[in-house]
C-alpha cells in the first residue's frame, strides 16, 4: 500500500471541516445521536450513540469521498476517479461520483462479500475484482491511475478525506454539546484525525481515544516509534478497521490530538455488536462496534457524558450470523457441556427433564453410545444450550451435577 510523503500535503484546520460541511449540505445526512441505557448504566455516565451506520451508504465514507472528488478541477474529473476498497469505501466513492457526474472505477477484493459489491455496482462504479488481500487490490488500482490518468482516491490519506470525516465531529458538538469524551475506531486514521481537529479545536477540554482491533492495532506501535511503521498480516473480523499502516497525514494528527488510543479482542467486538442489536435495536459492523466494545471492555475508564461512534453498518449477513453466534458464546449466552450417563431407556429424557427445570434451552444433542472409551453401559452426550447469562451457565452447571450426572464444560 503506498503512502503519501510526510510534509506533501497542507493541514487540516477548522476552516477546511466547516468548508466541507456546507459542501456536504443536502447531501450527507446529520445522523441520529441515541441516548444507551445500558451502557450508561455500566459507564456511570450518560452514554450516546452517533448512528453513522444510518448514514447514506452505511457509513460515515461518503463524507470525505464527496469533498474528495468534488475539489478536483474539471480536467481531472473528465478522466475519472479509481479507488480500492473492501466495501465502506468502495460504496462512498461510487455514490459521491454519481452525484457529481464523474465516472468511478472501483477494485474490490475477488473474496469481497457480494453485497458490497452490488451495492457499488447499484450506485454507479465499474467493478472490478482484483487481488485476493487489500494490498493487492490497491497496488491495482494504482495502477490503473498510472495507465489511465484517473485520480486514485484514497480511503484515508489526503486532507479533505479527513475534512470531510471532521464534519462528523461539528456534529457530535452541535448534538451533544455536554460532551466529556469522544470514542471512536480507527483504522488508517482519517476518522479520528478529522473529528480531532474539529473537537479539538473548538472544545480543547473533550477526550479523544481511539479504538484498534487487538490484531490490526498499527497505532500503539507507531506512535511510540514517533511515525507509522507497519504490522504484518493484520487480523481481524472489523474490516473496516483492518489496516497495517497509519496514513501519514492523519498520523500527525493523531499523535497530537487523539488523547489514548485503546485496542479491543474479538470476543469484545462480538458482544458489542450483539448489544447494539439487541439493546439498540441497530444493524452495527464490527468496525463500527468498536468504540462500544472499548465501553465493555473497562466502562469505569470514560468521563461522561460519553459519545461513541458507531462508523458504519455494512455487515454481510452470513457474517452477521457468525459475528452473533460468537458474541452470545462471549456473553454468556451459549453453554456446551458433555456429560455420561448410564445407556438404558428414558436417561436421555431424564436429563432433558433436568435442563428443563433450570429454563434452559438445548440447540442441538449429541448422543454417542457405541465408542471405544465408553464402559459397557454408558453413554455420552454432548450438548449446547441456549441460557441467560454466565450466571445461568453456572446454575445449569451446578443442577446437573446435583442430579448426579459428571459434566465436563
Amino acid at each position: 500500500m503506498t503512502f503519501s510523503t510526510p510534509g506533501t500535503f497542507r493541514p487540516v484546520i477548522l476552516d477546511d471541516i466547516r468548508g466541507a460541511q456546507k459542501m456536504l449540505a443536502g447531501v450527507a445526512r446529520m445522523t441520529a445521536m441515541e441516548g444507551s441505557r445500558h451502557l450508561s448504566q455500566l459507564v456511570g455516565a450518560p452514554v450516546h450513540l452517533k448512528c453513522e451506520n444510518l448514514q447514506r451508504t452505511g457509513s460515515f465514507k461518503l463524507r470525505g469521498a464527496y469533498v474528495r472528488i468534488a475539489g478536483l478541477s474539471q480536467e481531472a474529473r473528465a478522466a475519472g476517479v479509481v479507488a480500492a476498497s473492501a466495501g465502506n469505501h468502495a460504496q462512498g466513492v461510487a455514490l459521491a461520483s454519481s452525484l457529481l457526474g464523474v465516472r468511478s472505477t472501483v477494485f474490490m477484493p475477488m473474496g469481497a462479500p457480494l453485497p458490497k459489491v452490488a451495492a457499488t455496482m447499484e450506485y454507479g462504479a465499474d467493478v472490478r475484482l482484483q487481488g485476493h488481500v487489500i494490498e493487492e487490490t490497491m497496488a491495482a488500482a494504482q495502477e490503473y491511475a498510472h495507465e489511465t490518468g484517473a485520480v486514485f482516491i484514497h480511503p484515508f490519506d489526503h486532507p479533505d478525506i479527513i475534512a470531510g470525516q471532521g464534519t462528523v465531529g461539528l456534529e457530535i458538538l452541535e448534538q451533544c454539546p455536554e460532551v466529556r469524551t469522544i470514542v471512536v475506531g480507527i483504522g488508517g486514521g482519517g476518522l479520528a484525525a478529522g473529528i480531532a481537529v474539529a473537537v479539538k479545536t473548538l472544545r480543547p477540554d473533550v477526550k479523544l481515544i481511539g479504538v484498534q482491533a487487538e490484531g490490526a492495532a498499527a497505532y500503539p506501535p507507531s506512535l511510540t516509534a514517533g511515525h507509522p511503521v507497519s504490522i504484518d498480516h493484520p487480523s481481524t473480523m472489523a474490516d473496516g478497521i483492518k489496516v497495517g499502516r497509519p496514513g501519514d497525514v492523519p498520523f500527525k494528527i493523531i499523535g497530537d490530538l487523539v488523547d489514548d488510543v485503546r485496542t479491543v479482542s474479538e470476543d469484545a467486538l462480538s458482544s458489542a455488536l450483539l448489544l447494539c442489536l439487541e439493546r439498540a435495536k441497530l444493524v452495527v459492523e464490527p468496525a463500527g462496534a468498536s468504540p462500544v466494545a472499548a465501553l465493555l471492555s473497562e466502562p469505569r475508564a470514560f468521563e461522561g457524558p460519553v459519545v461513541a461512534l458507531l462508523s458504519g453498518g455494512n455487515v454481510d449477513p452470513l457474517l452477521m450470523q457468525r459475528i452473533l453466534r460468537h458474541g452470545m458464546a462471549a456473553a454468556g449466552r451459549y453453554l456446551s457441556l458433555r456429560l455420561r450417563l448410564t445407556d438404558r431407556p428414558g436417561a436421555l429424557a431424564a436429563l432433558l427433564g433436568s435442563l428443563s427445570v433450570v429454563d434452559a434451552n438445548v440447540l442441538d444433542v449429541s448422543h454417542v453410545r457405541t465408542d471405544p472409551r465408553l464402559g459397557l453401559t454408558e453413554a455420552e452426550v454432548e450438548l449446547h444450550l441456549e441460557t441467560k447469562g454466565p450466571e445461568h451457565c453456572e446454575e445449569v452447571a451446578a443442577a446437573l451435577r446435583e442430579a448426579g450426572y459428571t459434566v465436563m464444560v
